[in-house]
């Protein structure tokens, strides 16, 4: 598998782990596929080296979806249902949600605004997305902001 080794993975940016982590979610969505061959299918079709890191940190966001997506759910307008989300904004808003529940030293702050760059790159949701990061943010147990 072409993955970048750990040395190697200190020269990338977080902008850009989180990059790697967001298509790695989104190309899931398209195919039950193992997630090695997911893998294979992103690097292949995006002609990109993956960060292990990334890696990792993608298949703990599938592993944890149905926990981040009943928040996820919980703070959609009335009407609205996870079904009704675009894949982009759905995989935006998972990376964003996990980083908030299980990444302590990333400021609940940082992971919004981090997940906004990455929705004005990919799509034009980035109003909603913060939105409902907003609204899942104030729920949540205090931690740095």
């Amino acid at each position: 598998m072409c993955t970048e080794n750990n040395t190697e993975s200190k020269k990338l940016s977080r902008y850009k782990l989180r990059e790697q982590v967001f298509l790695l979610c989104f190309e899931k969505l398209f195919n039950d596929d193992s997630f090695e061959d997911i893998i294979e299918n992103t690097i292949d079709s995006r002609d990109l080296q993956l960060d292990q890191k990334a890696i990792e940190t993608a298949k703990r966001i599938i592993e944890n979806s149905e926990r981040i997506d009943s928040y996820i759910s919980d703070n959609l307008k009335k009407g609205w249902r996870i079904s009704r989300l675009s894949r982009v904004s759905l995989s935006v808003m998972r990376l964003a949600v996990y980083e908030m529940l299980f990444e302590e030293k990333i400021p609940v702050s940082v992971s919004i605004n981090e997940a906004v760059e990455l929705a004005k790159k990919y799509s034009d949701d980035a109003s909603f997305i913060n939105g409902v990061l907003g609204a899942i943010a104030r729920k949540l147990p205090q931690k740095e902001q």
